[in-house]
C-alpha cells in the first residue's frame, strides 16, 4: 500500500498514482499501421451492423478478452477513416476496449449512446453533452484519485457542441450521473442527483473521461434522453427504438474527425 493511503478506507479510494500498471494495453496489442487516429465508440449495436457489416468497412481486427468485440475502419467521405466499435456496456468493459484502442493507435474518441433523463423535461431523444460527470462508479477510481465529479476537457466539449449547432442540432450541455448499477437508482437517489445538477444517468462518462485526461487523448460524448427516471414511476419511453441512433453516430463520426 502506497504511503499516506489510510489502511481503513474502502479499497475503491486507495488510489495509486504509479504511471504504469503491472499489465499495461500495449501488452496486449501492439500499435498497428492502418487504425485511425479518430474513433467511435458507439453503443448502438444495430447502427454498427447496420454501417459497418457485411463488409460496409474493413474489418481490422477483434478487440477484448472473453467479450470479444470487432474493429471496423470506416470511410467517410471517401478520403478519411474512423476507428468504429460497439464496446458493449458498463465502466469496466468498455474501458478496456478503449484502452486497447489507444494502445493500437487511436487518439481522438466520441462516444455517442442513450442515457436516462433525470429532470423531468428532458424529451425523448434531446441530445446531451455531457460537460462533467458524477462519479458514482468504480472505474474512474483506478485512473484518478478520488473526488465527486470529473471535468470533461472543455475544448473538446466545445467541438461537439460546434458539430450540433453546425447541424442545427438542438442539445444541452450538463452534467451526467454515472453509475454501475442501474436497478439501484432509486427514487432518493435520482432526487439528490437532480438536486446537484445531473441531468442524465448512463454506465459510462466518468470512466471514460478519466481514461482520457490519464491517457493524454481526446474524448467527447453524445447522450440521447431516452428512458425517463424523473417522475414517481419509470416511462421506458420505448427508447432503445429512437429513430434517429443513427443521426447521432453521423454526428459523432463528424465530431471524431474534428477532434
Amino acid at each position: 500500500m502506497s504511503a499516506g493511503m489510510d489502511q481503513r478506507a474502502a479499497p475503491i479510494l486507495e488510489f495509486d498514482p504509479a504511471p504504469t500498471a503491472l499489465i499495461e494495453p500495449s501488452m496486449v496489442v501492439r500499435h498497428r499501421e492502418g487504425v485511425p487516429f479518430a474513433a467511435v465508440v458507439c453503443f448502438f449495436a444495430e447502427v454498427v451492423q447496420e454501417v459497418c457489416g457485411e463488409g460496409r468497412a474493413e474489418l481490422l481486427l477483434t478487440l477484448g478478452m472473453e467479450s470479444p468485440c470487432a474493429l471496423f475502419a470506416l470511410d467517410v467521405g471517401g478520403r478519411r477513416r474512423v476507428a468504429v466499435v460497439h464496446a458493449g456496456i458498463g465502466a469496466p468493459m468498455v474501458t478496456t476496449i478503449v484502452e486497447e484502442l489507444i494502445a493500437l493507435g487511436c487518439g481522438a474518441f466520441v462516444a455517442c449512446g442513450g442515457a436516462g433523463a433525470v429532470v423531468p423535461d428532458l424529451v425523448l431523444g434531446h441530445v446531451v453533452v455531457p460537460d462533467r460527470a458524477l462519479r458514482d462508479e468504480g472505474t474512474s477510481y483506478h485512473y484518478l484519485p478520488a473526488a465527486r465529479e470529473i471535468e470533461a476537457d472543455p475544448r473538446d466539449v466545445a467541438v461537439a457542441v460546434a458539430v450540433l449547432e453546425r447541424n442545427g442540432v438542438p442539445h444541452t450541455v450538463g452534467k451526467t450521473w454515472s453509475t454501475d448499477a442501474p436497478f439501484r437508482e432509486t427514487p432518493a437517489k435520482v432526487a439528490r442527483r437532480r438536486a446537484e445538477g445531473c441531468v442524465t444517468v448512463e454506465m459510462e462518462a466518468a470512466a471514460l473521461l478519466a481514461v482520457a485526461r490519464h491517457r493524454k487523448v481526446r474524448f467527447a460524448q453524445y447522450l440521447y434522453a431516452g428512458d425517463d427516471v424523473s417522475g414517481e414511476t419509470w416511462d421506458h419511453r420505448s427508447w432503445q427504438r429512437w429513430s434517429s441512433r443513427r443521426a447521432l453516430f453521423d454526428l459523432a463520426l463528424e465530431a471524431a474527425l474534428e477532434l
